[in-house]
């Protein structure tokens, strides 16, 4: 129990509360603890599914913790051993004395029923965890010191464990998994394509992470006005949009903890209908623009699965309630968060400054990203040492990444931002240009790290690009055609575009 609930008054035992006595099967209980007493290998089986609380009785429960320490001794387990055992834990005359356990032996009809009697007991104690959970959060609500988002995401951790703490349940051969990567091998070798998770929509940056990937934690960082959030929706849009091969547009949940939802869709349109950002948030718009604007914008972005939560202060747990929530109910496959060092922490006595909060809320998103099988890209800011260093000394770095060093260590993939001046030392003009550096990527290729990726920041219009020579013909993805390869096109000037 946490520190916020030791004084608290405890729950009754069920019995009170309910009237009923609580789901519990002694014989088969008993039946258990003596197969195991006659059986060699019978702890072995019992003990890949139960724990001495799944057993109600307290004699029972004693007996397999005494069964639990003589395996752990690596000494046989009989009659003699366990009443020994019993013995030395002052515990034989609690249990019943030896007459009891030799009884147990006697509760054994047939020993190959073990398996069938500990899912039987098993069933019986999480019927009883699932009465008590209940009652305490019918208690706990009650309470008005109560945070309710807390106490919620409390109840749901404690549930989902109670339903995957299933013993040996989760230990699988090798062989199985075997089968199964050799299997996601042939299909990925028959779609003839490196995209394995969800397209960003750039193709250098595709073909160095294949697409995002599921319980990755990805973050995202860069210095302000660098255009995180542009790029960010960006990426958005992208996954919600562009269909490559058999990877079909995926829904998309957006949390912004600095902007409004009509500052992002707003964002969103000038990117999807190329219209000035300042012209739509200011109303200067002639009757064109308003219809350049529903046409390539309002009636193309209507159709996409983005969902904005736009929620401040955003803590941990919220954050997992509402990304469950969108999972449910939109289907969403890949979460965004803008940005991580905007989101509370948890009152907690053993965290005492904001470089553990932070390590905290990173360790989580991470774990989230894990329990809910997408990839969570988390935007963050940069500490100010980078606007002291001079020349190409200013290209972040991890060291780099603010408040915390745990962040570079939850995250899978680190990448940056950078800037550029207008011209760089060679006098080439890089108006425009924005880098794209990966500074970590935990499942990539070390080769594929240390070039930088240029991309085209149009922050007018906020829309990110492949960076060409020529600002007429770009890299860009063609989703008709087959296995969604990619190739370059030619791109309408802004002159040719209707509306103009």
């Amino acid at each position: 129990m946490d520190n916020r609930n030791r004084n608290k008054k405890q729950l009754p035992a069920p019995e009170v509360v309910y009237g009923k006595v609580p789901p519990q099967s002694r014989d088969v209980e008993q039946a258990i603890l003596g197969a195991i007493l006659i059986e060699r290998d019978a702890y072995d089986v019992v003990s890949e599914t139960l724990q001495p609380n799944c057993f109600y009785v307290d004699a029972h429960r004693m007996i397999f913790e005494s069964m639990q320490h003589l395996n752990r001794n690596h000494q046989p387990i009989d009659y003699h051993t366990v009443a020994e055992e019993l013995i030395r834990r002052e515990q034989l005359d609690l249990v019943g004395g030896k007459y009891y356990i030799v009884q147990l032996t006697n509760s054994v009809v047939n020993s190959a029923h073990t398996i069938t009697h500990c899912r039987n007991v098993y069933e019986k104690f999480m019927k009883r965890e699932m009465i008590r959970l209940g009652g305490q959060l019918l208690q706990e609500a009650y309470e008005d010191s109560t945070d309710a988002f807390e106490l919620l995401d409390g109840f749901e951790k404690n549930w989902q464990a109670m339903t995957m703490n299933r013993g040996g349940q989760n230990i699988t051969g090798i062989d199985g998994e075997l089968v199964t990567r050799f299997k996601r091998m042939v299909e990925l070798q028959k779609q003839d394509q490196h995209i394995t998770g969800i397209p960003s929509g750039f193709y250098k940056l595709d073909k160095k992470t294949h697409g995002w990937q599921n319980t990755d934690l990805i973050i995202l960082a860069a210095r302000p006005s660098v255009g995180k959030t542009a790029f960010a929706l960006n990426l958005a849009r992208n996954a919600a949009k562009l269909q490559i091969g058999n990877k079909r547009p995926v829904p998309v949940g957006l949390f912004s903890l600095e902007m409004s939802k009509g500052q992002l869709v707003d964002r969103v349109i000038a990117c999807e209908s190329e219209t000035s950002l300042d012209k739509i948030m200011t109303g200067q718009l002639e009757a064109d623009h308003l219809q350049r604007i529903y046409q390539y914008g309002i009636q193309p972005l209507s159709s996409l699965g983005i969902y904005i939560d736009d929620t401040g202060a955003l803590n941990v747990y919220q954050l997992r309630s509402k990304a469950r929530y969108m999972i449910r109910k939109f289907g969403v496959k890949m979460i965004i968060i803008d940005y991580l060092q905007l989101m509370s922490g948890v009152e907690d006595r053993k965290i005492n400054n904001r470089e553990q909060e932070i390590s905290n809320i990173s360790r989580n998103l991470k774990l989230l990203a894990k329990e809910l099988n997408i990839p969570i890209i988390a935007l963050s800011q940069l500490s100010r040492n980078v606007e002291q260093r001079k020349g190409e000394s200013k290209k972040p770095m991890l060291s780099d990444l603010r408040d915390s060093g745990a962040i570079e260590q939850d995250a899978d993939v680190v990448m940056f931002l950078y800037r550029s001046e207008d011209s760089n030392e060679l006098g080439e003009n890089t108006q425009g240009q924005v880098e794209l550096s990966i500074a970590k990527h935990r499942n990539g290729s070390l080769a594929e790290r240390n070039e930088a990726i240029k991309l085209r920041a149009q922050l007018h219009i906020q829309k990110f690009t492949e960076w060409v020579d020529d600002p007429v013909e770009k890299i860009t993805l063609v989703p008709g055609l087959p296995s969604g390869k990619w190739r370059p096109v030619e791109e309408k000037s802004q002159s040719d575009l209707p509306f103009n």
